[in-house]
Formats: structure tokens, sequence, C-alpha cells
């Protein structure tokens, strides 16, 4: 069997750091610090030739279980859905009206920050009820 390894998860956007400032605030993720030789990141950004400045960000989780996330500059813009997505755990463990509470109270958090409420997707079979949203460029994500 394979050892588990460490991944991340990439995004392309069209301002990295916005992006990236978002997600740590809805997963509580952290900025690291700058590279050595460095005060800011800004001071970083600045000695990168023109072209490269403001092309990527990143964030972790600062307990270091969660996976990184990488933003980085594209030329185009977001045209279809995504392939692969984030669901953002926040009914865990509750069931019924007050799992649906949980999501309705996240959901204004998160839209406070800057998100957008896409739609419900009520409770099925196979899977409890969950909010689609979107970030700050329009990356659906699942509310759940």
């Amino acid at each position: 069997m394979s050892a588990v390894r460490k991944f991340q998860v990439t995004f392309d956007c069209t301002e990295p750091e916005r992006v990236a400032r978002f997600w740590c605030e809805v997963l509580g993720y952290v900025v690291p610090p700058p590279p050595e030789g460095f005060a800011t990141w800004d001071d970083f950004d600045r000695s990168l030739p023109p072209e490269r400045q403001g092309s990527a960000f990143a964030c972790g989780d600062p307990s270091g279980v969660g996976p990184r996330l990488f933003f980085q500059r594209v030329p185009e813009g977001k045209v279809v859905k995504n392939r692969v997505h984030l669901d953002v755990r926040a009914g865990t463990g509750l069931v019924g009206e007050e799992r649906l509470a949980a999501l309705e109270a996240e959901c204004g958090r998160l839209v406070a920050l800057g998100a957008t409420r896409v739609r419900l997707l009520p409770a099925d079979d196979h899977n409890e009820s969950c909010i689609v949203m979107q970030d700050v460029e329009g990356n659906e994500f699942c509310l759940d």
C-alpha cells in the first residue's frame, strides 16, 4: 500500500490574492510567512518581473492537516461549471431543521464575505440538502 501524500488544490482565477483571502476567511486558513529576506508578500511581489507580479498566492491550514490552496492568475475567465469543487462542511453532525439552520447561518456569513448563493439542493434518498454557492470569482462550491 502506498503512503498518503500531501496535496494542494489549485484555483485558476484573475485575482489570486483576493480569492485566496476569501478562502482564508471561509476555512480559517492563513497566509504563510513571506520567503526569507522579505518583510512582506508585497515586498516579495515587487521583486518579481512585472508580468509575474500578482500572478499567484497561497494559503494553508494552520494545523497543517488540510491541503494547501494555491491560486494562479490565468488570462481566460471562467466559462463553465467547475469539474472539481470544494464542499464546506458546516452542518456536520446535525440533522433536519438544526442542520438547515446551521447551513443558512453559514451561508449568510459567506455572502457577507462576497460569496453568492446559487440555490438550495433539497435532500434526496442519497444526500442531505446542501446550498450551492460561488466564491468571489464565480467558482462553485457546496455548503453541506
